[in-house]
């Protein structure tokens, strides 16, 4: 849906108009303020979390095409419901919310004072979560959540989480504990091993420096001790995770690695003879009833305060382009946040 914009209020906002190096493409300026259309609010951002995908789609990575003329990147953020549209009750306003695919299929995100999102896209944000915090949500904790929860409940499980110091991976291990599973993570230095400790892994395994198939042996005392895999590179993983995953067991993976045409080797027999499933995750395509079903349960998670957020460094507006270029760095362990208001 097309957003109406008013002629007299201006906002501050990042956006480009090419795809290419975030220095070169990304500006900073003022743009019109938008008006919430039927069943949508418009939200005054106080901040602006940067995902992965947020950064592809504006480098043109993989062949992923622009869409429209203009865009301010982003999907996720946090702020208060400023006004409503048709179709929405006026108690919303003043409403604290955590915002997610603010800029699916629309050319304006969050990386600008003001956002408008369906109304459904905006969720009541716990008083004990801050708006930094709250950013943090989105992209990493819905994909986390279907990761963890789509084959049913986990209670009692044993769950292998590939990566766990990163976005999805912190996030998976939180809701594992949360759902009643133990949780395994692997991770490749100590500074991860801390973040991983602090989300409530059970073990934690170095998988540069020990060997990670025996490990998970010892700790499970089975061959194949592993109910449910999530993991972050199905590509490089998989001949781990094929090794440990219990018959009728499921790997879960949201991304296939870095390198867009990757094919990984499948050892097809072993995943017959053991009745294993696939499953892959992208948050963007999941269904609406999936999406509402990890909005109600994150919310839970929040007013019960089982999780905790790992924001990596924290810029302004006028440094998206920055936030954009340490994202892609990989030199920080978390989220980079772009504080608005």
């Amino acid at each position: 849906m097309e957003i109406s914009m008013s002629d007299e209020k201006l906002m501050q906002a990042a956006w480009y108009e090419q795809q290419g190096a975030a220095q070169e493409v990304i500006k900073y300026g003022e743009m019109p303020i938008p008006q919430p259309g039927n069943n949508e609010v418009r939200v005054k951002v106080s901040a602006s979390g940067v995902n992965p995908s947020d950064t592809k789609v504006r480098s043109g990575w993989g062949g992923i095409p622009q869409v429209f003329d203009r865009i301010i990147p982003h999907q996720d953020g946090t702020g208060v419901i400023e006004s409503v549209g048709d179709g929405v009750k006026q108690e919303r306003i003043g409403e604290r919310v955590w915002i997610y695919e603010a800029q699916r299929q629309r050319p304006f995100g969050t990386a600008a004072e003001y956002v408008v999102v369906p109304s459904k896209q905006a969720v009541t944000l716990p008083d004990n979560t801050s708006f930094v915090e709250g950013a943090c949500l989105g992209v990493p904790a819905m994909t986390a959540h279907r990761a963890v929860f789509a084959d049913g409940s986990i209670k009692g499980k044993t769950i292998l989480v590939t990566g766990g110091a990163g976005a999805v991976g912190n996030y998976a291990i939180q809701l594992a504990k949360w759902g009643g599973a133990k949780a395994i993570a692997t991770v490749s230095r100590d500074e991860q091993a801390e973040i991983a400790k602090t989300a409530g892994a059970d073990n934690i395994i170095n998988y540069k420096t020990e060997d990670v198939i025996q490990r998970i042996r010892d700790i499970t005392k089975t061959e194949r001790g592993i109910d449910r895999v999530v993991d972050v590179n199905f590509t490089a993983n998989l001949p781990i995770t094929s090794q440990v995953v219990r018959p009728n067991g499921v790997i879960t993976t949201y991304s296939a690695g870095d390198k867009p045409d990757a094919k990984p080797a499948l050892p097809a027999l072993l995943l017959l003879m053991n009745a294993v499933t696939i499953r892959f995750v992208l948050v963007y395509i999941m269904s609406e009833e999936n999406k509402q079903s990890a909005t109600r349960d994150i919310t839970k998670a929040l007013e019960a305060g089982a999780l905790q957020h790992n924001i990596a460094r924290r810029f302004s507006l006028t440094e998206v382009a920055t936030a954009h270029d340490f994202q892609d760095s990989g030199q920080g362990i978390g989220k980079a946040i772009i504080e608005i208001t």
